[in-house]
């Protein structure tokens, strides 16, 4: 149902793959609620097996929320004890975002919404990632006390929803902006900062399996390209140049293999490495997946540069994933942070 052409139509705005889509994989498939658990209306699954939804869904760009609402959005509402929008989020009657710029890491975070004297929100929020697919906005505001989770109708009044050109336009940016929003708040001030952090880290250590896919999809059809395409009477991947490129490739891309699995694992697990591991997967698989996208690119000679191949669909998700949830410096700085290695002055 994914198919190359159907993605692309996205950039010229058409958005009926996504619905029809979100709704199979939700509804039909029960995707949305993997981890809800099963007493709060879900499936009761795990990291591991969000893991494979995603690396399948990258395979193939779908333009789905999945990571924004299944993932992000569910994560940080679990801290609270609103079980009728988790229901609602795991049946697939409705989708989330966590409103964060889709840059913010589980270090960077800061919140930049605030509730005036009558309790209505104030405040923007620049490039939020699912916002415009969301029908709830889950907003960190800040306190004096620390930060509550507030749940918004995305469509309800004063809240601006603007979008924004993004560079993958199968997952849109937007800038949001709360004017006097009425709200109500889902976890107290001691456990919201908690949840929007266990939230985004989550987001970083299931978004290497995404980009996993990604880059594993560049690899398959790179190489069975090679196979096939003939120059000097004998195939292209013939050639010592192009096998050392591909060598190279594979070994990356299984290793971002081996990496995303254990981040997915230690997730599921409560392992203690959990942060170190989610920060692993996503300062190497983030890299791997633009390295595949941009070899895709070029190995495919004058038709991966054509907007009719899908290889150019493929490099924007891995570019655009990139900075997802933290940059690769970012989750090294905290590499160095967890593991008790000193920063060096520049």
């Amino acid at each position: 149902r994914c198919t190359p052409e159907r993605v692309v139509a996205a950039y010229d705005g058409d958005r009926d793959l996504q619905l029809g889509l979100w709704r199979s994989l939700s509804v039909d498939l029960g995707l949305a609620g993997l981890l809800v658990p099963q007493d709060r209306g879900g499936a009761g699954a795990t990291a591991r097996e969000a893991a494979v939804v995603l690396e399948e869904l990258g395979r193939f760009v779908a333009p789905v929320p999945f990571i924004t609402s299944a993932v992000v959005a569910t994560t940080a509402l679990l801290q609270g004890d609103d079980d009728e929008t988790l229901g609602q989020l795991a049946a697939g009657g409705c989708t989330a975002a966590l409103v964060v710029p889709f840059s913010a890491s589980a270090t960077s975070f800061r919140p930049t919404v605030r509730a005036d004297d009558d309790g209505k929100l104030q405040g923007r929020v620049t490039s939020v990632v699912g916002a415009l697919d969301a029908d709830v906005l889950l907003v960190p505001v800040s306190t004096d006390a620390g930060v509550e989770l507030h749940k918004v109708a995305a469509s309800g009044a004063g809240v601006g929803v603007e979008p924004v050109v993004s560079l993958d336009m199968t997952r849109q940016l937007a800038d949001i902006d709360f004017t006097g929003a009425r709200s109500t708040q889902v976890t107290v001030a001691e456990s919201g900062d908690a949840a929007v952090r266990d939230a985004l880290e989550l987001g970083a250590a299931l978004l290497a399996s995404e980009q996993l896919g990604v880059a594993q999809w560049c690899l398959d059809h790179t190489v069975s390209y090679l196979l096939d395409r003939k120059q000097f009477g004998r195939p292209v991947g013939g050639f010592q140049a192009i096998k050392h490129r591909l060598a190279d490739l594979y070994v990356m891309v299984e290793s971002a293999h081996a990496a995303a699995r254990y981040a997915a694992a230690t997730a599921a697990d409560h392992d203690p490495d959990r942060r170190l591991a989610a920060s692993v997967a996503q300062a190497y698989c983030s890299e791997v997946a633009v390295k595949a996208a941009e070899e895709c690119v070029q190995l495919h000679g004058g038709i991966g540069m054509t907007w009719e191949h899908p290889a150019h669909l493929y490099l924007k998700r891995a570019k655009a994933d990139q900075i997802a949830f933290g940059t690769a410096g970012a989750h090294r700085l905290r590499l160095g942070e967890l593991v008790g290695l000193p920063v060096v002055p520049a």
